[in-house]
């Protein structure tokens, strides 16, 4: 939070007509600007543009004409990149450039946790929320989770939880948190960032923009890429009986057998044990660890939060448990999008798996995701524009018990053959959904109703 803006009688323009987008456009006007939305996409959704015609927001499609640099202020909604050429005639043309949350940050009210990392960040937000909710506070958990920040603007909240992407970060200079959460880091969004060192850049802002002294909880082994000791107080998780060397930090979040620790002061408090989340996945318990662990470091009592976190529902297509069909687990992880998200969901899954892999790519290298189906998976099933650099990269580490298949129908019936009882069926991808579907959310829909609708007939 910062100095209240005020932009009465002022020109804004918003760059891009998504959710961030609308959220800024309704802001703006709220705050008495003469808002015009400029949009790439040849057209925009019935219900938008009349929302934006009843509120008094000028609108164009089909491209950035200059009357977008006709402004006071030029402020880019969420996932749009600085190089964009109507940014770099603004910028060239001394107009103010802002990004999402240095506008909306002013006229939040109420304590900032910050959630980002490369994967987890969606789960770890919404549990924070919830669990915030469930104990009395006022509490929204809004950002890149699917509500719009802005609209949680001018208004009272105990806490507002945000779950923040690289893009956001890229452009924010005035976000304080009261809490920063970094859940891990691995290589995503290069060809946005332009290089690993820079995506690592834009994370760690979420904890170098923290005032001095407040907590910031992040992984061991990611303490010293963030810099996080410099500024902020630090709680590092780590596993028990791993061969990974402590940093020194202020806190530490101990993952045990059964059970989770947030270690201050050479004290041991019980987080919460594993048999009270139906979350599945090793992975899934480092979220809800570093969720109580902001929890407790923002003055709650552990016991009175963590009896809220078996009543937390997975968000779909997170590894959600699709069915128990002749005893065979299926489960749908269609938004592990990425190499390191699908390494993720395959390590913490217990016990042999037939996985299914495949999609349109993000120019990955697919090595390290071969090597760990080598260690973690029985059989793999391939399908989509990655299928052949997929193949490759198993084949050069010497995995040959491979299925191409032509589309999910396929996938799902070879899973459903090649699957031995007291096995998981994994959707996780490691690739969009873009080749074949129009989100992972319809890819995952799709899996779950084909695994439903055969019932197990192999």
């Amino acid at each position: 939070m910062g100095t209240i803006q005020s932009y009465e009688g002022e020109k804004v323009t918003i760059l891009g007509a998504g959710t961030s987008g609308q959220g800024l456009a309704f802001l703006a006007r709220r705050l008495g600007a003469q808002v015009f939305v400029t949009e790439h996409k040849e057209s925009l959704p019935d219900h938008v543009e009349k929302a934006f015609h009843e509120n008094g927001i000028d609108c164009e499609t089909g491209g950035h004409s200059e009357r977008a640099l006709d402004t006071n202020v030029l402020v880019v909604s969420s996932g749009i990149s600085p190089s964009v050429p109507i940014i770099q005639k603004a910028l060239g043309a001394g107009v103010p450039v802002m990004g999402e949350l240095d506008f909306v940050v002013p006229h939040l009210q109420g304590k900032i946790i910050g959630v980002t990392g490369s994967n987890g960040k969606s789960t770890t937000t919404a549990l924070t929320g919830f669990v915030l909710e469930k104990c009395g506070y006022k509490a929204v958990a809004a950002g890149n989770i699917g509500k719009a920040l802005s609209c949680c603007a001018e208004e009272n909240w105990d806490y507002i939880v945000i779950e923040l992407s690289s893009f956001q970060l890229a452009w924010a200079h005035n976000l304080h948190s009261h809490i920063a959460i970094v859940t891990n880091l691995a290589p995503d969004h290069i060809d946005w960032h332009g290089s690993y060192e820079k995506y690592i850049e834009a994370k760690a802002r979420l904890i170098h923009l923290q005032e001095p002294g407040q907590w910031a909880i992040v992984q061991n082994r990611d303490v010293r890429a963030l810099e996080a000791h410099k500024r902020s107080h630090v709680a590092s998780l780590f596993w028990e009986g791993q061969q990974e060397k402590l940093q020194k930090t202020h806190a530490f979040i101990r993952m045990g057998d059964k059970k989770a620790f947030l270690c201050t002061d050479g004290v041991d408090e019980l987080l919460f044990r594993y048999e009270d989340t139906s979350l599945i996945g090793r992975h899934n318990l480092e979220n809800v660890a570093m969720t109580m662990a902001a929890l407790t470091l923002s003055g709650m009592k552990c016991s009175d939060a963590s009896r809220f976190v078996a009543d937390f529902k997975p968000l779909s297509h997170r590894c959600t448990f699709v069915a128990d069909i002749d005893g065979v687990r299926y489960i749908d992880d269609s938004k592990g999008t990425n190499v390191a998200a699908s390494s993720t969901a395959l390590s913490s899954i217990e016990g042999e798996k037939v996985v299914i892999l495949g999609g349109k790519g993000k120019g990955e290298d697919y090595g390290p995701l071969a090597e760990v189906v080598k260690k973690e998976a029985r059989v793999a099933i391939i399908l989509g524009e990655e299928k052949a650099k997929i193949l490759q990269a198993l084949e050069n580490i010497g995995f040959s018990n491979c299925i191409e298949v032509a589309d999910m129908e396929e996938a799902v019936r070879m899973a459903m053959k090649a699957a031995l009882p007291g096995e998981t069926v994994l959707l996780s991808p490691a690739c969009t959904s873009w080749d074949m579907y129009s989100s992972y959310e319809k890819r995952g829909e799709h899996f779950q109703h084909l695994v439903k609708q055969y019932g197990g007939k192999r």
